[in-house]
């Protein structure tokens, strides 16, 4: 009998955690749920974010000292960086487009604006990212420059400070080509070696994926409490959903188009990272597994995904960029209707645009960015948390939606560059029992 593929047995996982978490919401098994159930999501994400620092060192050192030419790194690293802006700017294209086509701001009820108001003005969650948000506005122009360049970096691995690994690791490899090759091979067959090591245990941690995505759907329904402010912010919400599967089509057709493949194909063998990253809202806690995917089953070179896909999941965040468009024209359709320039406009593209590259690749960070983006265009301070009030019912489920787009732009671009460098073959997909019946 041949057996059920991954992303099924996920799918079936999340549909059976959406269908637990409603029928323990309505008969008041909230606590049952996140004291039973919610852990064994929290287990799989530390399992994954465990595993997410020595996979982007072993691979990007071993990748890059593979090249044997420092000029590909240059070449790798120019274009990766391009395709991304590129991307990014189209995602805020669509998104502006779309918010101002439908206007989904117009005419809300102001009995609900008020409801809204009163629910989650002073949340804790959003005076939290108000609080982020001035932190990081408050910082030098050339901050994220510096934090790209660590001091100590035991400090920059215990803390999965991923730009700071991704610099390390380039270090190092380039290191490696300039030292004679005699001398190098030790250190790069322990990085060859390691990476091995890592992407088994990727293999090993998603044989428990569908039932951490049962968990962790579980524990997202039951924090949903007021199905009135939902259905009011519907409009808003389906504006977002509606640019993100634009996106996606847009990803569809650069594979078709640049890498020459199938469509179908890439959402088959790239859908368990999307469903993880849908469940996990983490582009980081998905890193592994989309390594895995984009090594195996899209047949991407490791030198090309090891550097492509840390990047991109610290600074690609199309979906983000995306939503903070839409989401920063709807709250001035509602509440600041002067404000709705063309030149705000222009502003919010390119504060996105620099607010994806600074946003951490973790939940809700996107809301923390949206609030850098609409000081930059002289949104009334006062207002802010009544902005941020509006969207904060929704942000979790929507973020999961951006974080989908953000994993897929990642696994676009990194087979645009690997086919542009001609390290794109074959997939050789393995499995985690490949070696089981020697050992067992």
């Amino acid at each position: 009998m041949k057996k059920l593929a991954l992303h099924w047995k996920i799918i079936i996982g999340m549909i059976l955690g959406i269908i637990f978490g409603f029928i323990m919401n309505s008969v008041g098994g909230k606590g049952f749920v996140s004291d039973w159930i919610a852990p064994f999501g929290t287990i799989f994400i530390n399992l994954l974010k465990l595993i997410a620092v020595p996979l982007i060192l072993a691979s990007l050192i071993k990748g890059i000292s593979d090249l044997k030419d420092i000029s590909k790194i240059k070449t790798m690293g120019l274009r990766t960086i391009g395709i991304y802006i590129t991307t990014t700017l189209v995602a805020i294209i669509i998104g502006l487009s779309i918010v101002n086509t439908i206007k989904p701001g117009d005419g809300m009820p102001q009995d609900t604006i008020e409801k809204i108001k009163l629910k989650y003005e002073n949340d804790a969650g959003v005076s939290d990212k108000l609080t982020k948000a001035s932190a990081q506005k408050d910082a030098g122009p050339l901050q994220a420059l510096v934090d790209i360049f660590p001091s100590n970096i035991f400090q920059a691995l215990g803390n999965a400070k991923m730009l700071q690994v991704i610099f390390f690791a380039l270090f190092v490899g380039i290191s490696l080509l300039l030292i004679p090759e005699k001398k190098a091979k030790p250190l790069v067959n322990f990085f060859d070696s390691l990476n091995e090591v890592v992407m088994k245990m990727v293999d090993l941690i998603m044989l428990f994926a569908p039932y951490a995505v049962f968990a962790l759907m579980a524990n997202v329904i039951i924090a949903f409490d007021d199905t009135e402010i939902l259905l009011k912010l519907l409009n808003y919400a389906l504006c977002v959903v509606g640019g993100l599967i634009l996106m996606i089509g847009f990803y569809l057709i650069l594979v078709k188009v640049y890498t020459k493949k199938s469509p179908m194909w890439f959402l088959k063998e790239i859908s368990p990272a999307q469903l993880l990253a849908f469940s996990t809202s983490s582009s980081a806690a998905t890193l592994p597994v989309t390594m895995e995917r984009v090594e195996e089953h899209l047949g991407v070179d490791k030198e090309v995904s090891g550097f492509v896909l840390p990047v991109g999941a610290t600074v690609n965040m199309d979906g983000t960029s995306l939503y903070q468009g839409i989401a920063a024209v709807f709250i001035m359709q509602v509440i600041w209707p002067e404000g709705l320039t063309f030149t705000n406009q222009l502003v919010i593209i390119a504060t996105a645009l620099l607010a994806s590259i600074g946003s951490a690749a973790v939940p809700s960070a996107g809301m923390v960015m949206l609030v850098i983006v609409l000081e930059s265009i002289g949104f009334p301070a006062e207002l802010l948390p009544i902005g941020l009030a509006l969207i904060f019912a929704v942000d979790r489920p929507l973020d999961m939606c951006r974080t989908v787009v953000n994993v897929t732009g990642d696994a676009t671009v990194s087979m645009m560059v690997a086919k542009s460098l001609g390290k794109l073959h074959d997939p050789k997909p393995k499995e985690w029992d490949d070696n089981y019946e020697k050992v067992k």
